[in-house]
């Protein structure tokens, strides 16, 4: 009985000291290891270095050519979303987007909002996107695709301090599993793209990836995105209304609400299949 008691005693004492330490559940095992290996790195990019762009935007699946973008300055769009790398994208064809169309884009008026399609959920909802989901790997997977994100992103002429915003589509997020894979994709994705002084943006629906990010975000878990693209087709473009995200989340300037989706507008007697956008965030610094 003694020696039990002394036991108890020593395990609690333990416990407050911090000696034992249970692992975070949002935490797997590879992602935690790496963290430990990994040199201290900036969490953030200077505010001075980066762009942010207040206003309506428009994405849509192939970067439009500029003579479009041109015509569509009449309209209330004023940024375009682009997706410029990744191996989940719908349209990796892109017959436009080019350095020079980049540039040409912002000397038009335009900022530019690049959206990188890589990897999926195991859990990923979509049919059409379950040949392209994380691997066994999901941390150094991340990693991996960020840096092609990087790449391609200076292949394109976007400097540092550009956010770029990884497009994780609907999952289901109540699967710890998965969850806990896909989290470990998205935070070494996430290191990477810091790592190399680019802003790290994320793009999801609002009941799948971004509630899921605000989760783990009230749970203090590190290496999240820096700015906030949620998709909710509610046609109302509200960014600090959202249910699923703290008012003081993702805040100031740190938030895009895709508000409608697969809509077809004409302006300047040009049409586009577009999705509908309010943002307050940060966009592509261009080279002139």
């Amino acid at each position: 009985m003694y020696l039990k008691r002394l036991i108890g005693y020593g395990l609690a004492l333990a416990a407050t000291l911090g000696v034992l330490a249970l692992p975070h559940q949002t935490q797997a095992t590879e992602a935690t290891a790496a963290q430990s290996r990994a040199p201290a790195t900036r969490t953030e990019v200077s505010a001075a270095r980066t762009v942010t762009f207040r206003g309506r935007a428009f994405d849509t699946c192939k970067a439009p050519p500029l003579s479009t973008l041109r015509a569509w300055r009449s309209s209330p769009y004023r940024a375009v979303g682009v997706y410029f790398g990744g191996r989940g994208r719908a349209c990796p064809k892109q017959r436009h987007l080019s350095k020079r169309w980049v540039a040409g884009a912002t000397r038009l008026g335009w900022k530019v909002l690049p959206i990188f399609v890589g990897s999926q959920s195991p859990c990923v909802h979509a049919k059409n996107k379950r040949h392209v989901r994380i691997g066994r790997a999901p941390w150094r997977q991340g990693k991996k695709e960020a840096r092609q994100a990087v790449r391609a992103a200076k292949a394109l002429g976007m400097l540092t301090g550009s956010a770029l915003y990884l497009d994780m589509e609907a999952y289901n997020q109540r699967n710890s599993r998965c969850a806990r894979t896909t989290l470990d994709f998205i935070r070494g994705w996430n290191r990477e793209v810091r790592k190399y002084a680019y802003l790290p943006g994320f793009y999801s629906s609002a009941e799948s990836g971004v509630r899921h990010m605000e989760r783990s975000r009230r749970a203090g878990v590190t290496d999240l995105p820096s700015a906030m693209w949620f998709a909710r087709w509610d046609g109302k473009p509200s960014l600090y209304g959202e249910r699923v995200l703290s008012p003081w989340a993702w805040s100031p300037h740190r938030r895009i609400h895709q508000y409608a989706g697969n809509v077809t507008e004409k302006h300047g007697g040009r049409r586009l299949t577009i999705d509908r956008n309010s943002a307050d965030a940060p966009v592509a610094r261009v080279a002139r």
